[in-house]
């Protein structure tokens, strides 16, 4: 009543109020007033009621909560599963269950270590391998709402990460800006989600992909309930960077998957690390992790209740050798009936080809150096001194190039140009587009961030603007930062929305078979073709030694 009274003495009339009465638990009545975008931003507003936000699902009733007009649920259980099995539906409940607080995250081979959080914040959170929980951030929970649905896959490739990793994964804004429901989920990772048992039993058929299993549990589970909490079952996107981009096409790539979404976005997600060892089974890395515990291979069913930890501590002592001598040791997916493989090398499945894509890399991706003071200034020979210390005698024909297809970038950032992400990126384009169906479309961030005198986008860099974030993460907020904000942002919703990232006066033609259109995402956009392929090439020949990476890790 307070609220109505201050309007009427500032001069505003009632029909600017829409009296939204409702009751919250400690039976105080409360008006709402109907006000504009900008003001909503200014206007912080929670309910969470006895009965209100409450949403049936198939399993049982959930109650979230409402914080400026977004519904937010958190810690979904969307599937149970048993160590190294297939995961099942949850069992069906009674009442109301709350789902207010994020689930248990899946436990990680090595304890994550606080690191660049200037660059990519984190969070971290308590963790379990009962670890199938979905969030969901929607703008309605009405049935016939039927908004597009944009399911986020977490980075950090097979092993590690979680889906509130970062601080820029939260989905209150993209759902808010964009009108679409935004799910982010955990899954089993590592050895839970990807150690190949079969050999030792047909109880363990899958436990090679089981996590990728736990996602598309996720997904039918969207499927089944997300109606309800007003998405589009018909309208389904996943999109993913890093890993979370790796997840998108090894989905692909999956029979079981079929059908369950309909749209990929793939953002630094192919990478030549990713090496599936395709001809061997997990007979060696399972028997050298029984010798590890002092267990021999008729113990194998110890495996599925000894402690994560010590499992953990024995593959970790296990793995490298047989890795460094080409075997298998699991912590991705495996080719097998569920899983045809790396589309690069065994082509796409007729299904795959029908769903567009959206992919791309960022220009700096894994140098994570704080960038060089004054490089602005820099001669061409204090420049070229920098780039022969990665690219030796090829330093200048490497600069030369990078010149030519960035010429508002300092010379010396050359030395950052990525040919992990980039080179198979572009071999996946180019397979995409033997077949006239399969709709691609690609993009470069290129953006210099505000880190001294401009830093090259990193790996992770995009996030804050996929997810409309960068009020999250303060290095976001350079020269033009907001307008490349809105337009990456624009940009993936239209492709959700549509399957084209293209606009009205923002035209972004899909690749074609020998034409790689790729938009250059920058404080001024434009389109290239072709335009890196010869530069990308040069430098994975001429790279003396592994980048090297100040803290010895890899963001995720």
């Amino acid at each position: 009543h307070r609220l109505v009274l201050r309007a009427l003495e500032a001069g505003e009339c009632l029909s600017a109020f829409k009296i939204t009465i409702y009751q919250n638990c400690d039976s105080r009545w409360h008006c709402q007033r109907k006000v504009s975008g900008k003001e909503k931003k200014r206007m912080d507003k929670f309910v969470c009621a006895a009965d209100y936000p409450v949403v049936q699902t198939e399993a049982g009733k959930l109650r979230g909560y409402v914080w400026n007009d977004t519904f937010i649920f958190k810690g979904i259980k969307y599937a149970d599963a048993k160590r190294f099995r297939r995961p099942e539906k949850v069992q069906p409940w009674e009442g109301i269950k709350d789902a207010q607080s994020y689930g248990m995250v899946c436990p990680l081979l090595e304890q994550d270590k606080p690191g660049m959080e200037l660059l990519v914040p984190h969070m971290y959170w308590p963790m379990d391998e009962n670890c199938q929980y979905l969030n969901i951030w929607t703008q309605s929970i009405d049935k016939e709402a039927k908004k597009p649905v944009m399911v986020w896959l977490h980075g950090g490739g097979f092993f590690a990460g979680s889906s509130i990793e970062q601080i820029a994964y939260d989905g209150e804004n993209m759902s808010r800006e964009g009108d679409v429901v935004v799910v982010s989920l955990n899954h089993r990772l590592n050895v839970l989600g990807y150690l190949d048992l079969s050999p030792f039993g047909e109880e363990y058929e899958a436990s090679a992909n089981v996590g990728s299993f736990d996602m598309i549990a996720a997904l039918q589970w969207v499927r089944d309930n997300i109606a309800a909490f007003g998405g589009d079952p018909d309208n389904v996107t996943i999109f993913g960077q890093s890993g979370g981009g790796a997840k998108v096409w090894t989905l692909m790539q999956m029979p079981a998957a079929d059908g369950l979404f309909h749209k990929g976005i793939v953002q630094s997600g192919i990478y030549e690390m990713l090496g599936d060892v395709e001809n061997q089974d997990g007979t060696q890395i399972v028997e050298a992790i029984l010798k590890e515990l002092g267990l021999g291979r008729g113990d194998v069913k110890q495996l599925e209740t000894i402690p994560y930890d010590q499992l953990a501590a024995a593959y970790k002592k296990a793995a490298p050798a047989i890795q460094a001598s080409g075997g298998y040791v699991g912590n991705e997916p495996h080719i097998s009936k569920d899983y045809v493989g790396d589309p690069i090398h065994h082509g796409f499945r007729e299904h795959a080809q029908k769903i567009p894509v959206l992919i791309g890399t960022v220009l700096g991706e894994f140098d994570f150096r704080m960038p060089l003071a004054g490089k602005r200034e820099f001669d061409r020979e204090t420049a070229l001194s920098y780039v022969r210390q990665r690219f030796g005698d090829g330093a200048e024909q490497i600069m030369d190039l990078f010149a030519q297809i960035y010429p508002e970038k300092c010379s010396v950032d050359a030395r950052s140009v990525d040919f992990l992400f980039r080179g198979p990126t572009i071999d996946f384009i180019k397979e995409r587009s033997k077949t006239p169906e399969s709709v691609t479309y690609s993009y470069q961030l290129t953006y210099d961030f505000p880190v001294f005198d401009g830093k090259l986008a990193w790996h992770c860099s995009e996030i804050p603007y996929v997810f409309h974030n960068m009020d999250k993460v303060p290095v976001c907020a350079g020269a033009g930062g907001e307008q490349l904000q809105e337009t990456i942002f624009g940009s993936w919703m239209r492709f959700a929305k549509t399957g084209s990232p293209q606009a009205e006066g923002f035209a972004w033609p899909a690749c074609t078979a020998g034409d790689e259109a790729m938009m250059l995402l920058d404080q001024n956009c434009r389109i290239v073709h072709n335009a890196d392929h010869e530069l990308v090439r040069l430098a994975k020949q001429l790279e003396l030694a592994v980048r090297e990476d100040d803290t010895g890790e890899i963001q995720h």
